[in-house]
This record gives structure tokens, C-alpha cells and sequence, in this order.
């Protein structure tokens, strides 16, 4: 990308962090030029949200300084950093749910009218800055908890984008989107930064990087490896610096054929969106489910799981004659099925407690007796798991929202590997996650196959998908169109396959 950027507005010296058993940032420098897009790479735990949370006032640096516009810049808060026109959009929503799209959005500037929200004049605001990121079909009086992830994900960056700011942060903002809502986000930035609004970027997908960044910094392990003009870096050069070696595309393939069916499903059907879905997956097989948002996959999962309801369809696991139609996801664990979902932080987790607590929780009763955790076992049992996971983490005891989104995700996949469960469905398993982590995810569940479980991903990632899967069933419009074998799909093909439904071909 041709840079316009001008004169340097913000500044960063020297700043360093700590968490307890965690040193996040070490002597780091960065800068912002004015209308640029600068962005951040790096593996989980690299620094790189903690850089933008010290920026926009969330955190407070041990050392260092930061300017801006020239000024000694020293945030009391979130709220402060906002006055001097930085907002950020994080990772993991700040969406009041029980809000509606619009309140979301103008949540701290509501129009009033004689004392009164003017919800008219509220909806209207709303509905324009909507239309900017893809959501012109979605009402914005709708309460934000009859939302999807990703259409979540595109409210709060119409929030960041509703008010006028010299710096706007976005940390994986296209972790949950589809290439449709990237595009238009894309045209956004460009919208911004012809008005010489500065972006901090922060992606683990190098192609957006190398699409819209004028620069980039390489984060690893808290310290700053480069600072480059991005035409002077190849995507293969970024990725060595971020985590230290070489990474090459990989077809992963098992030595086993797949078996026995493991998972199969008859004519599901649940509202509003799943239309008389039935497939199978075997042992020893990885089955992904590709599709645009919106197409029915997650949907799907969360029927067969019980999370949500469906009105009609069976289950039938492994060679029982005798079909399931689970109510709620107690009675699928209770039968062998986990679901990782792709909300990690909501549904996966319990942040507050610990690693230990979190990765045991799923089985307390074979490391207790008469109700009494045995603690020594626990402690073995948790320190194997983190070994083959390689969990980054400081403590046993530290609160899992201490730690970063990769290694959050890795503790989920720890949980349900101490459960032990036939059937794994992983749910955007690498939403928000760094390359080098990927792979890791990559070889857990490719070795979970060849262990004789059944796999199932849903993934906006087609490269994932083509990379790790036997078979790909592709969804639209709540029905799955086409299942492709490996070595018969192409992107084309199961694009061409994802639209199909909403083409009328």
C-alpha cells in the first residue's frame, strides 16, 4: 500500500509492563504517523493488546513515556484517552447485550429530546453508520443478544467508527468476518485515513497486513524485533520474525483410514435457519463445514450439542439404532460429544478461576473422592496437559483472563481433552489466534484423528479447512449444498457452492 501518511502524532518511549509471573512489554518504542495504518504482529502473549491497552488508558505502564500531538500523554482511563480522541475496539466485546444495536453504538453521546432518548433520531444515526460496515439489513433497534459473533463484531466497530478520533485502535476486528464485511471495514480505513485519522492495526492474518498497512511492527515476547515499511517485507519474512523460525504451508494427512461412522445426522431442522441438514462423520476423520456467516454451520453445531433447540431430526451416535435429539449440552457430554465453541470467552470458559479450574472442571469426579478434590492429582493431571498444549501461563492459579487469546483457547482444548469425549466439534478453533499457535491446533486435532476420534471444524478459513480436513460439507442458506472429498475441492468451487443458495442456482 502507497503510504499518505504525515507527521508523527503519537509517541511511546521505553515502556514496559508486568503482570504477576509475566513480564507483557520490555523497553518498547513505537510511534504513529498521522493517516497511516500502522500495524501489530506477533504471537499470543507478544504484548501486542497490552501495548494498545496502555495507549487507550485501559492499563497503566510500569515505565516509559507516550506523547501526543507533542504532549506528554499520561490517560487516568478509558474515558480520558476517548476525550483525547483515541478509541479502540478490542478483541473481546464491550457490548451491553441487553441493549439494543443502536443504544450499543452511541451508547455515551444518546440524542435526547425533552428529557427523553429520541429513539427516531437515535435509529436514524444508527442505521447510517450501519449500511458503512455491511449491516443495512439488520434493524438497530434489535437487541444485541439476538446477534451472531460476527454481526457483534461489526456493532462495535460501527461504535469505534461513530465518533470522531485522531487514533483508532483495532485489535482482530476481522476475527468473525466474512470477506464481505473485511472488504467493507477495508473501505472504511481508507475512509479514515484520507481524513488523516491514524490506525494501530492488530491481525494475525498477513495478507490483510501486507493489504492495507503502511507499516508494521513485530512483536515477540514483549520486545520490539523491527520496524518496517510494509512494501519492504515479504509475508514469509513477517512471519519468521514473529515467531522466530520458519513456517511453511503444511497439507496435514493421516496414516489411518477413516472407520466407523461416529456421528450421524438425519433431516435437523431448527429455527430459524437449519433446514433438514444430515450428514456423517466417521472415526479417525476430520469433517469441516465451510460457508458464508449467517449459512446455518454454527447453528447447526449448537442444535446437535443441545444448546439450542431443534423440532425435528435424529442422532445417531456410532452403530446404536436407537436415535438422540439432545435438549441441553449436559446429555451430549454425558454421550461423548464436545462442542468448542467459537464464543471462547462467554461459553468456553470461566475466567475468573484459574487454569487448573477450568482445564479439570469437565471431570472432577476422577480426581476426587468423597468430594474432595485430590489436589496432587489434579496438579499432575493439569501440568500434562499444559505441557502438550504448550499453555504460556505463570500460575496453576492464574485467573484464566489474564492470559492471551491463543493460550485461552488452548486451556479450552485442554478442558475437553481431560474429558476425553468420541466426537470433538471445534467452532472457529483459531478465531483471533497467531500462525504459530494455529499450527499447534492444527497438529492437536489432526492427532485427536489418528487417536480414533471424529473431528468436525466449522471455519471461515478455507485454507484451514483444505489444509487439515478429509471431507468439507459446505452450508447455504441452513442447508449443506455440496460435501467435497480431498483432492475434488478447490476455493472456487466451495465459494461458488456457499453462494449457491442465495443466487437461486
Amino acid at each position: 500500500m502507497t503510504s499518505t501518511s504525515g507527521n508523527t502524532i503519537f509517541s511511546a518511549s521505553g515502556i514496559s509492563k508486568s503482570f504477576p509471573g509475566v513480564q507483557a512489554l520490555t523497553n518498547v518504542d513505537f510511534d504513529l504517523k498521522s493517516g497511516e495504518v500502522h500495524a501489530l504482529v506477533g504471537e499470543n502473549g507478544a504484548g501486542k493488546s497490552t501495548l494498545i491497552r496502555i495507549i487507550g488508558g485501559v492499563e497503566t505502564q510500569d515505565s516509559g513515556i507516550m506523547e501526543l500531538n507533542g504532549a506528554r500523554y499520561i490517560p487516568t482511563g478509558r474515558a480520558d484517552a476517548e476525550a483525547s480522541g483515541i478509541r479502540m475496539v478490542m478483541q473481546e466485546l464491550n457490548l451491553i447485550e441487553t441493549l439494543t444495536i443502536a443504544e450499543n453504538i452511541f451508547l455515551n453521546q444518546l440524542p435526547a429530546r425533552f428529557g427523553f432518548i429520541d429513539y427516531r433520531h437515535l435509529n436514524k444515526n444508527a442505521a447510517f453508520i450501519m449500511r458503512d460496515v455491511g449491516l443495512e439489513t439488520v434493524s438497530p433497534d434489535l437487541f444485541v443478544s439476538d446477534l451472531g459473533v460476527g454481526q457483534m463484531q461489526m456493532v462495535e466497530i460501527a461504535a469505534g467508527l461513530s465518533q470522531q478520533c485522531l487514533i483508532l485502535a483495532l485489535d482482530e476486528p476481522t476475527a468473525s468476518l466474512t470477506q464481505t464485511e473485511k472488504e467493507l471495514l477495508f473501505k472504511q480505513i481508507e475512509k479514515l485515513k484520507a481524513a488523516q485519522v491514524s490506525i494501530i492495526y492488530i491481525s494475525h492474518h498477513i495478507d490483510e497486513i501486507k493489504q492495507i498497512a503502511d507499516r508494521v511492527t513485530i512483536l515477540r515476547d514483549g520486545e520490539i524485533i523491527s520496524t518496517r515499511e510494509i512494501d519492504k517485507l515479504e509475508s514469509q519474512d513477517i512471519v519468521r520474525m514473529m515467531i522466530g523460525r520458519e513456517l511453511k504451508d503444511v497439507q496435514f494427512t493421516r496414516s489411518k483410514m477413516p472407520g466407523t461412522v461416529a456421528l450421524r445426522i438425519v433431516s435437523l431442522c431448527a429455527d430459524p435457519k437449519i433446514k433438514e441438514v444430515s450428514f456423517e462423520v466417521r472415526e479417525n476423520e476430520i469433517l469441516g463445514f465451510a460457508g458464508l456467516m449467517g449459512s446455518g454451520r454454527t447453528e447447526t453445531m449448537r442444535a446437535i450439542y443441545g444448546a439450542d433447540s431443534s423440532y425435528k431430526g435424529e442422532i445417531f451416535l456410532k452403530n446404536d439404532e436407537h436415535s438422540f435429539r439432545f435438549s441441553n449440552p449436559h446429555q451430549a457430554v454425558s454421550k461423548g460429544i464436545a462442542l468448542l465453541s467459537e464464543d471462547r470467552a462467554k461459553e468456553g470458559l470461566l475466567l475468573p478461576l484459574s487454569v487448573m479450574a477450568n482445564i479439570t472442571l469437565t471431570r472432577l469426579k476422577s480426581i476426587s473422592f468423597l468430594s474432595l478434590i485430590n489436589t496432587t492429582q489434579e496438579k499432575a493431571s493439569v501440568e500434562q496437559y499444559i505441557k502438550t498444549l504448550n499453555i504460556r501461563y505463570s500460575s496453576l492459579e492464574q485467573p484464566v483472563a489474564e492470559l492471551s487469546g491463543g493460550n485461552q483457547q488452548k486451556v479450552v482444548i485442554g478442558k475437553w481433552l481431560f474429558r476425553d469425549p468420541d466426537i470433538f466439534i471445534f467452532d472457529e478453533p483459531t478465531r483471533g489466534i497467531d500462525v504459530g499457535a494455529k499450527f499447534e491446533i492444527y497438529e492437536i486435532m489432526n492427532h485427536l484423528a489418528e487417536l480414533g476420534k471424529a473431528i468436525i471444524i466449522v471455519s471461515s478459513d478455507l485454507k484451514e479447512l483444505m489444509a487439515i480436513c478429509d471431507r468439507i460439507a459446505v452450508m447455504s442458506a441452513g442447508k449443506i449444498v455440496a460435501t467435497f472429498e480431498r483432492g475434488t475441492w478447490s476455493k472456487e468451487k466451495i465459494m461458488n457452492a456457499a453462494f449457491s443458495e442465495y443466487l437461486n442456482v
